[in-house]
């Protein structure tokens, strides 16, 4: 089994955003170390629990200090960015990291409708944002055709096709994947022969749904000619299953703000969330989560994993470990993520 990580680059209510980062290279350079395959980084924008606001940033970053583990977006939300742009800083990060490069995007705008708003210059057109919404497939193929070596046609009516290009010269091109928590991203991912991930971290639900319409109506391209996919769950290991959830409740508090439109903040220490006074709604969504995570000790919790792959047919689960810290700990660190990823890979790597 491959194993890989996703990272939102969280914010504790201990740490910086400088702390977060420092947090998220030794994570990547532990996942290296340890044989996990790939390291993505989520786009999610004014949300005081989540540093990652560009992939691409903290990806030359984690490149810069990572040696083989392939690094990648989990994803780039592209209704936020002209594709020429997107084409434009993962070609250059291919070209500096060979082989190393996946380029996941999302439709979502990966934010409220403020900020979202905000990411486009304050244009707030609800035809627009349609005409977005219905040319995300074409701007798919845009990315693409830029990042490749004879880039994109432009066809102008005063003269032959103009070539527009991501980069001079291409000697290799990013992988793309479709990233999706929807039925619509299943059917476009297999009708574009594209490799898929579905989002099974945000709830557990409609996970078996979207990958059999991927893997049926699947389309061969040139780059993929056969489904690829994986699938995303959080997770929160430690030496005892008592210890795993404490960890985990940080995580899972956060989450039930989110899903019952409460204001989010960062993430709390672990004493703090276990004094908080949970609602009726809250503790069921706190449930819920709980549900759908891997949570436990070293020998259950890789037997979860292999569950899940077999339960769904793959053979690369990618963790989030979202495990929170105890009061004291060095801000700069996120001991309990890191436990996580030593002691899944000490089972299944």
């Amino acid at each position: 089994m491959q194993l890989s990580v996703l990272d939102l680059v969280p914010v504790r209510s201990d740490q910086r955003t400088a702390d977060a980062l420092a947090a998220t290279v030794a994570l990547a350079q532990t996942a290296d170390d340890l044989g996990y395959t790939r390291y993505w980084l989520a786009e999610h924008h004014n949300m005081p629990p989540v540093a990652a606001t560009s992939p691409p940033v903290v990806i030359a970053y984690l490149a810069a200090q990572t040696r083989r583990i392939r690094l990648g977006s989990g994803g780039v939300m592209l209704p936020n960015h002209a594709p020429l742009a997107v084409a434009e800083q993962f070609a250059l990060l291919e070209a500096a990291a060979p082989g190393r490069i996946d380029l996941g995007i999302g439709r979502a705008p990966g934010s409220d409708p403020v900020t979202s708003a905000a990411m486009r210059g304050w244009t707030v057109d609800v035809e627009a944002e349609r005409r977005r919404i219905d040319e995300f497939p074409n701007y798919l193929d845009e990315v693409a055709a830029l990042m490749s070596p004879h880039g994109a046609h432009v066809a102008l009516r005063s003269r032959d096709d103009y070539v527009l290009k991501a980069t001079p010269v291409a000697d290799g091109q990013p992988r793309m994947w479709l990233l999706g928590s929807s039925m619509y991203s299943a059917h476009l991912a297999a009708a574009k022969g594209l490799p898929y991930v579905f989002a099974h971290h945000f709830s557990g639900h409609g996970t078996a749904e979207a990958l059999a319409v991927y893997r049926d109506e699947f389309v061969p391209s040139e780059t993929t000619p056969e489904p690829v996919t994986f699938l995303t769950v959080n997770a929160s290991v430690a030496p005892t299953r008592e210890e795993a959830e404490r960890l985990l409740l940080p995580n899972l508090i956060m989450m039930s703000w989110l899903r019952t439109g409460k204001p989010i903040r960062p993430i709390y220490l672990v004493e703090d969330a276990e004094a908080l006074a949970l609602s009726a709604v809250e503790r069921a969504t706190v449930e819920a989560a709980r549900a759908a995570a891997i949570v436990g000790a070293p020998g259950e919790a890789a037997d979860a994993v292999r569950k899940l792959a077999d339960r769904f047919g793959v053979d690369e689960v990618m963790i989030n470990p979202v495990g929170s810290a105890l009061r004291g700990t060095d801000p700069a660190t996120a001991p309990a993520r890191i436990q996580t990823l030593e002691l899944l890979a000490k089972e299944l790597l």
